[in-house]
C-alpha cells in the first residue's frame, strides 16, 4: 500500500549554507488516519532577517528544539523511503534540496505540485501556492479540512502550506483524471510523469522585460537571457525555456 508524504520546509534562508528550521508534513495512506507533523528544529546556521520577514520564525523560538535529523518527521521519512511511496511538495526542487543537505537520499517517487499546476493549469498567469489557493477557491474548503486534521492555517507556515497543498493535489489529480481519461491510480502516475517533464515558459514574469514573450526577448536582447541563465536562483522551467529559445 502506497503512502503519500506532502511536506514543506521553512529555512534560515535561501543560500547554500542555509538549513531547515521548520518542517510540516501530512502522510496519507489508504485506510489509515492521516498523520500530521509540525515541528520546529534547531540549526547552527543563524536565521537571516529576510527569512524571518517571510516565515516569522525567530532564533529564540528554536532554543531547546531538536536538530532536523532528530525530528519525528525525519524518522517517519526514513521509514517510508521506498519506491512505492510518493514525496510531494510545491516547488519540490527547493525542499528536496534542503533534505539532501541533511544527507537524505530519496528513493520515493516525486510529485511537484508546482510543475503539475503549470502543465494542467496553463491558462493561469501564476502558479504560486497562495495564488492557487485563491484562484481555485481552495480557501473556501480549507477550514473544514484544517478542523479534521487539527491544523492552524497560516500563510508561509510549513504545515499551513501543506494543508493547501493537500487540497491542490486532490484538484490536480481530478484534472489529470478527466483530461487524460485515467483511473485514480493512473492519474497519480501522470502527476509523477508531469513532475519530471519541463514546462516551456512563454512569458517572462519579472525583470525589465516582465510580461513580454520569451522568444521576442531572445530576438531583441539575447544577452539579457544569457545573463539570466547565470543567476543561481533561476527556476528550472525558466532555465529550460531560455535554453530552448536561445
Amino acid at each position: 500500500m502506497s503512502s503519500y508524504i506532502l511536506f514543506d520546509t521553512e529555512t534560515t534562508g535561501g543560500n547554500e549554507e542555509d538549513r531547515i528550521i521548520q518542517v510540516g508534513g501530512i502522510v496519507l495512506s489508504n485506510g489509515s488516519k492521516p498523520l500530521v507533523f509540525d515541528e520546529l528544529c534547531s540549526s547552527e546556521v543563524p536565521i537571516k532577517i529576510e527569512a524571518m520577514e517571510v516565515h516569522n520564525i525567530t532564533q529564540d523560538m528554536l532554543m531547546g528544539k531538536p536538530s532536523f535529523l532528530q525530528t519525528k518527521f525525519y524518522n517517519m521519512l526514513q521509514k517510508h523511503n521506498q519506491k512505492e511511496n510518493y514525496l510531494i511538495a510545491h516547488n519540490i526542487n527547493f525542499d528536496l534540496g534542503m533534505l539532501i543537505k541533511e544527507g537524505f537520499v530519496c528513493n520515493m517517487q516525486i510529485i511537484d505540485t508546482l510543475r503539475c499546476a503549470r502543465h494542467l493549469l496553463d491558462e493561469l498567469p501564476y502558479h504560486r501556492l497562495q495564488y492557487l489557493r485563491y484562484a481555485l477557491d481552495l480557501y473556501k474548503i480549507e477550514k473544514d479540512e484544517a478542523m479534521k486534521l487539527n491544523i492552524e492555517i497560516k500563510a508561509h507556515d510549513a504545515i499551513g502550506d501543506v494543508l493547501v497543498m493537500k487540497l491542490l493535489l486532490t484538484k490536480l489529480t481530478q484534472i489529470a483524471k478527466d483530461r487524460y481519461n485515467l483511473s485514480n491510480k493512473d492519474s497519480i502516475a501522470k502527476l509523477v510523469e508531469l513532475s519530471d517533464t519541463p514546462v516551456f515558459v512563454k512569458i517572462l514574469k519579472f525583470g525589465k522585460y516582465k510580461g513580454q514573450n520569451l522568444e521576442t526577448i531572445a530576438s531583441s536582447d539575447k544577452g539579457y537571457l544569457e545573463w539570466l541563465l547565470n543567476t543561481n536562483d533561476l527556476d528550472s522551467d525558466l532555465k529550460y525555456s531560455i535554453k530552448k529559445v536561445l
